[in-house]
């Protein structure tokens, strides 16, 4: 039997141990997660109001399932296991960690309170332990620095009724917040933001909110997404205001120790100031460090996921945060192909010497029919209009996965 470590259980990791089981048919696969539960990006990353996209975890956790594959969840890399450790134990390891810190614009202002990154305030909405805690402020004018679908969840998020939430598995929130004004803010033009039109479309259909171009002067071209912004501005006023800004490039945050305004300079230097009593910037995520394994601009150097030795890397660790949740699984049985091509004949003790590595550490760590006992218990105390009630805590995470 040949032995495979995942690190990290979102879909990266669990497309690509899909492929392994594959085209190795004597492998054996642990996916590790440094939290109790599974699925990364999937359960912390997509809006919880776009429960479609995040029923995908259906298939994950049938792959998670299968006899040949184990969960090692709560078990982080470099706190209760080295990544040596995991390369003397397993016969190939792979970093599918993701890329879990924002960006930063490297600007002045920009450690005031009420200035949030577009990781940190999905995270927080979506229930994620890191960013548990309660509310910040209720804002009234929020600057949302970016032009990609992620700027968009947050202007959405911000903008939606609490009714529009129903079946959602929406956590603490501003619950009947008083935003009035929401800036998405990009320095591209509109033909070239990132966002998708699917994605635009859906701000014409909110209750409250109103989308609309602040200068529908730059709207020159015939494109289908030009045309959804133009018929933006045919849509009634709503008590909250949705505004497109394009071509600005942001300057500095202003504020004394909290946030008030951002100012952004157009091509020829002049300058724009938009109040903000909250701005989430949504300019792109960096992988973190693995151990002594350290991306490189925000990802982990590889030549088509191959690290160096019998380490891999795979999805946003690999390629950097770009794509979407299929093209995860394109990637994995590509690196999978790899992998499989180079794995050596096994011997190594694989799962079975985690198991004593961590319980002769006394590490409490979760196993799969822990998490299924964690989301059997998230599902039952659901609130009404919700799908499931997501537990913040870890203790309690531990608690309801009970022994493993």
């Amino acid at each position: 039997m040949r032995h495979i470590a995942i690190i990290g259980s979102g879909p990266s990791g669990c497309y690509l141990a899909d492929a392994l089981l594959r085209l190795v048919p004597d492998c054996r696969i642990d996916v590790l997660d440094r939290l109790p539960v599974p699925f990364g990006l999937v359960r912390y990353g997509v809006a919880p109001d776009h429960q479609g996209t995040k029923a995908v975890a259906r298939v994950f956790d049938r792959i998670l399932a299968r006899d040949r594959i184990g969960f090692f969840g709560h078990v982080e890399v470099g706190r209760d296991v080295r990544l040596a450790d995991l390369e003397a134990l397993y016969d190939a390891v792979v970093i599918a960690t993701g890329a879990a810190d924002d960006r930063r614009l490297g600007i002045p202002g920009e450690d005031l309170a009420g200035v949030v990154g577009s990781g940190r305030f999905i995270g927080w909405v979506n229930g994620h332990p890191d960013h548990a805690g309660p509310a910040p402020a209720m804002p009234r004018s929020v600057v949302v620095i970016g032009n990609g679908n992620v700027a968009i969840d947050v202007a959405r998020l911000l903008a939606k009724a609490p009714g529009e939430f129903d079946g959602s598995d929406l956590g603490a929130f501003f619950q009947d917040a008083p935003v009035r004004t929401i800036h998405i803010v990009g320095r591209r033009g509109p033909d070239e933001a990132k966002f998708t039109d699917h994605e635009l479309e859906e701000l014409a259909t909110l209750r409250r909110a109103r989308p609309s171009v602040a200068d529908p002067a730059v709207l020159t071209s015939d494109t289908p997404r030009t045309q959804i912004l133009r018929d933006f501005q045919d849509l009634a006023e709503q008590p909250v205001a949705i505004r497109f800004h394009f071509g600005l490039t942001p300057d500095a945050m202003l504020g004394a120790t909290q946030v008030e305004a951002v100012r952004f300079l157009d091509p020829a230097g002049r300058p724009t100031v938009l109040p903000a009593d909250l701005v989430v910037t949504c300019v792109g995520y960096s992988a973190r460090a693995c151990c002594a394994e350290a991306p490189t601009d925000g990802l982990f150097a590889n030549d088509g996921g191959h690290i160096r030795d019998a380490l891999y890397a795979v999805g946003w660790a690999k390629r950097g945060p770009s794509g979407t949740i299929p093209t995860n699984r394109i990637e994995a049985q590509a690196v999978a192909q790899r992998l499989a091509a180079a794995l050596p004949d096994g011997g190594k003790p694989g799962g079975a010497g985690l198991r004593a590595l961590l319980d002769g550490q006394a590490v409490r760590w979760v196993d799969y029919d822990g998490w299924r006992r964690i989301e059997a218990h998230e599902t039952a105390s659901a609130a009404p209009g919700r799908c499931r009630r997501k537990v913040t805590a870890i203790d309690e995470m531990l608690a309801a996965a009970g022994g493993n």
